[in-house]
């Protein structure tokens, strides 16, 4: 009898409306799927890993040895060994937490439309997929966190209770990361030449981000370089590591600032369109 009477028992429809869900339905929906959002994500790092001997490894080797070239090359021509913080954990720090940034921001720009086939056959807010590379991505930013630590005694840096900055900085990364994912997102589905503006954006933000230099170096054009608003969140792991290397008040505000507005404007823009989408796709 109870098998008939789950057989008889209407599926649940789901139903879109012309308006958007309120903000706080649509939280809710956010959370109601995080099963999803674990399993797409942990999909996501094993695939990323398949058949790797070293595994979780290749996300730390490949900028480790991108900083330790950094650090040769920058040490010499710049001179930037004799500052007073000390250098390869500066240049460490900010390529590692650059690392984490770059890979994710370019997956989550593209996540949408990239996962088209999967939310046509199975309904989830598309705003989960933003977030599946910036969870997968967490475990090589967190390794890479530890490999800081155990090199800061090599590199001769001292650890202090700066350390504990570390956390913050993370949980920070992150919800930039998320913000800038949600807007890129939104914008990719409808004008899809915003993958390659996003890819020839971070090639530059890169150069313009104090990872391999202090923006004291770059004496005029130096103070400009706190309106990046990457500028803030890496100063804090190179704080952390690296020690007192210049003043990061304003730097720290403005990425506070952009954090807040790219989440914002993120939420807002896919709460709206996130049923509009499959029209596009």
């Amino acid at each position: 009898m109870a098998d008939d009477n789950r057989a008889t028992a209407p599926r649940p429809v789901l139903e879109l409306g012309p308006q958007p869900a309120p903000m706080g339905v649509w939280l809710k929906e956010i959370v109601a799927y995080r099963g999803v959002t674990g399993i797409l994500a942990r999909k996501d790092f094993q695939v990323r890993y398949k058949r790797a001997s070293f595994g979780l490894l290749w996300a730390v080797i490949l900028p480790l040895l991108q900083a330790v070239v950094f650090v040769v090359i920058f040490s010499r021509i710049g001179r930037f060994n004799h500052t007073s913080f000390n250098y390869p954990a500066y240049v460490l720090a900010g390529t590692l937490s650059w690392t984490y940034f770059n890979s994710t921001a370019g997956s989550a720009t593209t996540s949408i439309v990239d996962g088209s086939t999967l939310t046509d056959k199975v309904w989830f807010p598309r705003s989960v997929l933003v977030l599946v590379p910036a969870i997968s991505n967490l475990f090589g930013l967190v390794t890479s966190m530890v490999v800081l630590i155990i090199a800061m005694p090599i590199v001769h840096a001292r650890i202090t209770w700066h350390l504990i900055l570390l956390l913050p900085a993370m949980l920070w990364l992150v919800t930039l990361v998320v913000g800038f994912g949600l807007v890129a997102s939104a914008c990719h589905v409808y004008f899809r030449d915003v993958k390659f503006i996003v890819q020839a954006g971070l090639l530059v933000l890169f150069y313009l981000t104090p990872i391999v230099y202090p923006a004291s170096a770059l004496r005029t054009i130096g103070p400009w370089l706190a309106y990046n608003p990457l500028t803030g969140i890496i100063g804090l792991f190179q704080l952390a590591s690296a020690g007192p290397f210049g003043p990061i008040q304003r730097a720290l505000v403005i990425s506070l600032a952009s954090t807040v507005v790219l989440l914002g404007v993120g939420v807002e823009v896919h709460r709206r369109l996130d049923r509009l989408f499959v029209d596009q796709l």
